[in-house]
């Protein structure tokens, strides 16, 4: 046992959890008209703890190996937060943002984010080795810029003061991103007592629970604007939902195709022949 053995249940678990919400929705007879986004977001819950508790479990292969599944791991959270923003578009936007331009360019530009992110974040694994600095800024500036830019509709909301069921949850959800956010970027508690959370309590643990905390507290919120708000806001097609969440997938395989291809194990010298 190891730090990564808890590493990899603190998200596989979760995994398991949205991965049987996702087939309940699937399974159950008559889904719900215009649910088409709250299953893509539900789709990206599923997917980026799944894809952190394999990158955490391939890790030990060291080398090239290790920076592949940690871009896999990058990507399949910039699709989280693309999938967020296309949840938040159909059921959490203000009212009287419904039909602005902001609200118009939202999801195109929460599909160019989510490239960005992936582009970003996996550039970083090649600065690691020798500019680790500089290697953290833009893998926290990848998702924390992304995360701000699909909260925008929140946080108005959260401004107004409102006695919408949704907005305590949402505020716990904005309270659990701030955790992981910091837990991420100061590396507390090990910084102050090296060697005492090898196993339980390190920082990167702290990361992942607040993570998937926040992921339980937003599906709530989610859900529950979904609910309340049925009929106020225009709900976009199947074609408009899963053409924006396959659009930024497929850019994001692309990029990921580009750092596989820069990873490659290099082929050893030929001997010279006497």
């Amino acid at each position: 046992m190891n730090n990564e053995t808890l590493n990899i249940w603190t998200h596989l678990v979760p995994a398991g959890y949205f991965l049987w919400l996702l087939l309940s929705r699937l399974g159950s007879p008559g889904s719900e008209a215009g649910a088409g986004p709250f299953l893509a977001y539900l789709g990206t819950c599923a997917l980026y703890p799944l894809a952190s508790s394999a990158a955490h479990a391939l890790g030990a292969l060291g080398g090239h190996g290790r920076h592949r599944a940690y871009c896999c791991d990058y990507a399949a959270l910039s699709l989280y937060g693309l999938g967020s923003a296309l949840a938040y578009s159909a059921y959490v936007f203000p009212l009287e943002w419904v039909g602005s331009t902001f609200h118009d360019f939202y999801v195109p530009v929460a599909v160019l984010n989510s490239v960005l992110s992936t582009g970003l974040s996996c550039y970083s694994r090649f600065l690691e080795a020798e500019r680790p600095r500089l290697s953290k800024a833009f893998r926290t500036l990848a998702f924390v810029y992304p995360y701000i830019f699909d909260s925008i509709p929140v946080f108005y909301r959260l401004s107004r003061s409102c006695s919408e069921a949704s907005l305590p949850l949402h505020s716990r959800h904005s309270l659990c991103a701030l955790l992981t956010f910091l837990s991420f970027t100061s590396h507390l508690p090990e910084r102050l007592v090296p060697g005492s959370f090898d196993f339980i309590g390190h920082s990167h643990q702290v990361f992942h629970v607040c993570g998937i905390l926040g992921t339980l507290f937003q599906l709530e919120a989610v859900s529950l604007d979904m609910a309340e708000r049925r009929g106020r806001l225009p709900l976009p097609s199947a074609l408009e939902t899963f053409g924006s969440l396959g659009t930024g997938a497929a850019a994001s395989l692309a990029i990921l195709g580009l750092c596989f291809r820069s990873l490659r194990p290099q082929p050893p010298p030929r001997e010279k022949s006497h």
